[in-house]
């Protein structure tokens, strides 16, 4: 059984990079009909808060990536303590007492002697008495994990092999001085208990993924298969950040960008493959393939968001915007008449108030200088609504009779007198809609 998870932190609003990790990891499960676990890591009580914990389910639940079950890292502090228990009676956890500016002075001591910044382990040579003594003057110490310095190897699956000197890494704390477990413990004995078999996340996680192998490997657990992709970055280059709200979903979703634009949008990008529209979540796991992508940061341009809306709207049936409709006071008669005029001429849901007010309401003409005169005749020949599926072909055909233009010379001018715009739906399509005669 494939099992996979999403682990955010709630301490922020989900951003399109969040996403895309946590849609990594549901294609995967969706496709091999496996489990899906949305797993909140709030062991920091200070930073997480039960708003936006709600606001991660509410972000995911918009886009449709339902999970099997939602666990609380919270909810397992004494499974945490446990494990930290086994791990000293292993003697592979010990107390340092080093403070930040003792650390600071000892990396910058180690850079300048061309060494890698990486933790000395001198803790392990106090003995009881002085850690006694450290104690009662600077309080409890942090716990860290006491790395094996060999080389740590595997199968990543988007980046190949992977080998790490575990040498070249400072052991990591995995419990703070005030008690609080850390996300390297705390992930590892959840991965272990909840047989997670893949984790696919950031590039920036793989020494992470590399000291966690061994802590997974002291207690006793399996090895998940590993994948870590590219690092999405804003248009400019620059990092997203959940706390800043860089391409927050709650904002896209603001901005009327569709769920599965977005999905499409980020199933693919980073990839070999051409981003494509997708009509579904299956279709999407169907063809979903971690091998396919690379490990480089990719640019998200969040502009590519709005075609792929369009283009999503316009293949909806009228029974899929019937709400939107019913908000605008859209006549349940004149519904799919009406969407069946605009759906391609809209960028978002919100678009279609344009529409409607214009053929209830009318809006301010394009007419240029020297169409004046033509448009003034025009407008005299065309009759009082209601007006038919021929009304629009009929009253240019007279226009046209009278005034000797053709082609573009003649429909460009109307076009414009009557939607303000070059562009937009199919005129006899649009025509029958007007509840009043269109004004100039």
């Amino acid at each position: 059984m494939t099992v996979t998870r999403f682990a955010p932190s709630p301490t922020g609003y989900l951003h399109i990079g969040n996403l895309r990790t946590a849609l990594f990891n549901f294609l995967i499960a969706r496709k091999a009909g496996g489990t899906f676990i949305l797993r909140l890591d709030d062991t920091d009580p200070a930073r997480s808060t039960p708003a936006f914990a709600d606001a991660i389910q509410e972000d995911l639940a918009w886009l449709g990536l339902t999970w099997d079950r939602v666990e609380r890292q919270s909810d397992r502090l004494d499974r945490f303590a446990a494990a930290a228990d086994t791990l000293r009676g292993m003697g592979r956890l010990y107390e340092a007492f080093e403070t930040p500016a003792e650390l600071d002075l000892k990396r910058k001591k180690q850079l300048n002697m061309g060494q890698p910044p990486v933790y000395d382990r001198a803790a392990l040579a106090l003995g009881d008495a002085e850690r006694a003594r450290l104690r009662a003057a600077r309080g409890a110490g942090v716990w860290r994990f006491l790395l094996d310095h060999g080389r740590i190897t595997w199968a990543d699956g988007i980046m190949g092999d992977l080998s790490i000197t575990a040498a070249s890494v400072s052991d990591p704390v995995l419990i703070r001085r005030d008690g609080q477990v850390l996300y390297t413990l705390a992930s590892v004995v959840d991965d272990i208990d909840m047989g997670i078999t893949d984790v696919v996340r950031g590039a920036d996680h793989v020494t992470n993924t590399a000291t966690q192998i061994q802590l997974i490997k002291a207690l006793g657990g399996t090895v998940p298969r590993f994948a870590h992709h590219s690092l999405l970055t804003g248009a400019g280059g620059e990092a997203l950040s959940k706390r800043l709200g860089t391409l927050a979903l709650r904002e896209l979703r603001a901005k009327g960008v569709e769920p599965m634009a977005v999905l499409s949008y980020l199933a693919r990008l980073g990839s070999s493959q051409p981003v494509r529209l997708a009509g579904s979540l299956d279709e999407l796991a169907d063809g979903f393939d971690l091998t396919h992508f690379g490990a480089a940061p990719t640019k998200c341009d969040v502009d590519a968001l709005y075609p792929l809306t369009a283009r999503y709207l316009a293949g909806l049936p009228v029974d899929a915007v019937e709400r939107d409709l019913e908000d605008l006071g859209v006549p349940r008669a004149m519904q799919a008449r009406f969407w069946g005029a605009v759906r391609e001429n809209i960028t978002k849901r919100a678009d279609l108030a344009f529409w409607w007010d214009m053929v209830n309401n009318g809006t301010p003409p394009l007419i240029d200088d020297a169409d004046r005169g033509f448009v003034d005749e025009a407008f005299a020949l065309l009759p009082e609504p209601p007006y038919c599926e021929t009304s629009w072909a009929d009253w240019t055909g007279a226009v046209k009779d009278a005034t000797g233009r053709r082609g573009r010379d003649l429909f460009m001018p109307l076009r414009e007198a009557i939607t303000g715009r070059a562009q937009g739906p199919d005129m006899a399509a649009l025509l029958p809609l007007f509840r009043r005669k269109p004004g100039i």
